[in-house]
C-alpha cells in the first residue's frame, strides 16, 4: 500500500481537473514566467490564469522546491 500523497502535491489532482491542465504544463508556465519571487507567481497565476490562491500556492510552492533541489 502506498503512502499519501503529503504537501503541495496533494493539490495536484484537483488542480487538473479543476483547470483541465496537466501539472507540468502550469510547471513551464512557471519556470518560464519572468516573476521569480513566490507570492508574485501565486498572483499571477491567480490573476492569469483564474487559479484559487491554495491551488497557485500548491504549484508554485512545488516548482521553486524542485528547481532548488536541481540547482
Amino acid at each position: 500500500m502506498s503512502e499519501p500523497v503529503k504537501g503541495p502535491a496533494s493539490y495536484f489532482p484537483s488542480i487538473e481537473q479543476k483547470y483541465g491542465r496537466p501539472i507540468s504544463e502550469w510547471q513551464s508556465l512557471i519556470r518560464s514566467s519572468e516573476l521569480t519571487k513566490h507570492m508574485e507567481l501565486v498572483s499571477w497565476l491567480k490573476s492569469e490564469h483564474g487559479m484559487g490562491h491554495g491551488h497557485a500556492n500548491a504549484l508554485v510552492a512545488h516548482t521553486l522546491k524542485e528547481d532548488a533541489a536541481e540547482a
